[in-house]
């Protein structure tokens, strides 16, 4: 057997900050990483093309990397419980490492993997990477897994953070590290294959991304941000006409850049601002990197969430299910210009802002009456930073169907669209047909049938007060029945 090891990359595409490949190059000097593109994942429905564009952008950065370091990213396109073993037997590989996942696919085909490799003598050892603290860590004083978000944050800010590891050095051309040729052919003989592009796997996307792939363009993103907006991060993100936002989720959905990097910047500006507000904005911030983590903790805690409502009540919910109208929202035809100008940001970009997330998500649930499962299938479908635990905790706040201490919110497209896009910058920018339309108009829906004939634009597909009453009192029967 040779002194090689094999680093599986799966939400970890960089070099940098990464514990599993650090701990992989401290035991050897011959790494040599691995990509499997899992068809049971690229042949889902749910796939967005920007998001297998952007993870083949990371891809092609980091077989780069690998380069650099005198080393190889090798891509395999096979069956993961049966080509990884496969090819480090073929290699006489000592070990294969990886990073673990939370996600309920990815814990059952990690179990098969490391089963297969066990029984083959050859070494596995996992690793937590994507979280600031792995799942186990976090538990209530009675030593239970939290279901809400203030106590979970309280104790998760408590504890202290993991700095960035060391990344994977540079080698010179006497250290070459990577597969000799022979290698390399038993290699190709197992599977391997070179990167191909997204359209070669189907998926066409002709749109600009909102974040360029790889560690570079992560860095870039998080330095930015840092220097800029994070010092009103609390004054503005809640405000889509604003660039306010970090825009990094694809970044860390992908892991092209560690959570320790991100987090640690967060303490280094933290330490360099002079104010309270600007601590407090640098905090709210932070706050939102512990949303990310609870609901990975939650999925892993609870991965019956993947499938259905976390509340008894939501478990039947009579939904109304109209196709109609879910069409309608899904193409920004609603009628409610703020609800229209998210729909359409996501649809042209890939990308959506947080807070028109929870405004379209509310307005499916609570005014069409449709099941959030469907959105949150359609949000997969298009985004860019698409994740299960985010979207899915996402959607079920949302719903009221999840985590939620207080969880009947309904949120009124008028009244978010007044306090959260009070020039309507945003509705102009994605609903150019009512750009000419005076603001008045526009955040109190009072847009006039002959305006909307004229203009192409549809008549509200159904009434918000109205509809909300009747969410109510299903609700409330459900309820009840609980």
């Amino acid at each position: 057997m040779s002194d090689l090891i094999l680093f599986w990359h799966r939400r970890d595409l960089r070099i940098s900050d990464n514990i599993g490949l650090a701990a992989a190059r401290h035991l050897s000097q011959k790494v040599v990483g691995i990509f499997c593109l899992d068809f049971n994942i690229l042949q889902r429905d749910d796939v967005a093309p920007a998001r297998v564009t952007y993870m083949i952008g990371c891809l092609q950065e980091l077989q780069r990397r690998y380069l650099e370091a005198g080393s190889q990213l090798l891509i395999l396109q096979a069956e993961p419980t049966q080509g990884i073993p496969k090819l480090a037997i073929a290699l006489q590989a000592k070990a294969v490492f990886w990073n673990l996942d939370v996600e309920p696919y990815s814990r059952e085909r990690d179990d098969a993997v490391s089963n297969a490799l066990q029984q083959a003598g050859i070494k596995v050892q996992n690793f937590w990477d994507q979280l600031l603290h792995a799942p186990d860590e976090i538990r209530t004083g009675m030593g239970t897994k939290y279901t809400v978000y203030t106590p979970f944050w309280k104790n998760w800010v408590s504890k202290p953070k993991a700095e960035p590891v060391d990344t994977l050095p540079i080698m010179s051309l006497e250290q070459l590290t990577g597969l000799t040729a022979k290698e390399q052919e038993i290699a190709k003989l197992c599977g391997t294959i070179r990167l191909p592009s997204a359209k070669e796997l189907g998926f066409v996307w002709n749109a600009p991304l909102i974040i360029e792939p790889g560690e570079d363009g992560a860095q870039e993103k998080l330095d930015n941000f840092c220097d800029r907006a994070i010092y009103d991060y609390d004054k503005q993100r809640n405000f889509p006409a604003v660039d306010g936002t970090s825009q990094l989720s694809a970044a860390l959905k992908f892991g092209a850049i560690g959570i320790r990097t991100v987090w640690q910047a967060t303490v280094t500006v933290m330490e360099k601002c002079h104010t309270e507000a600007a601590r407090i904005n640098i905090q709210t911030w932070q706050q939102e990197l512990a949303w990310r983590e609870f609901y990975q903790h939650a999925m892993y805690n609870f991965p019956e969430l993947a499938n259905g409502a976390y509340r008894e009540a939501f478990k039947d919910f009579p939904w109304d299910n109209n196709q109609e109208l879910f069409q309608a929202w899904c193409e920004g035809k609603t009628g409610y210009p703020i609800i229209d100008a998210a729909m359409r940001q996501m649809n042209q970009t890939g990308w959506m802002h947080n807070r028109c997330r929870m405004i379209v998500a509310s307005f499916l649930t609570k005014d069409l009456i449709i099941n959030w499962q469907w959105g949150e299938k359609y949000f997969m479908q298009k985004l860019i930073d698409g994740d299960l635990s985010a979207n899915n905790g996402g959607w079920q706040w949302s719903a009221s169907s999840g985590m939620d201490p207080k969880p009947l919110r309904i949120f009124n497209p008028f009244t978010q669209g007044q306090k959260f896009d009070p020039k309507s910058e945003y509705i102009r920018k994605w609903v150019p047909e009512l750009r000419w339309i005076d603001t008045a108009s526009l955040l109190t829906g009072k847009i006039t049938p002959i305006e909307r004939r004229s203009l192409g634009y549809p008549e509200p597909i159904v009434d918000h007060n109205q509809q909300q009453r009747r969410f109510k009192e299903l609700y409330k029967q459900q309820k009840i029945v609980e």
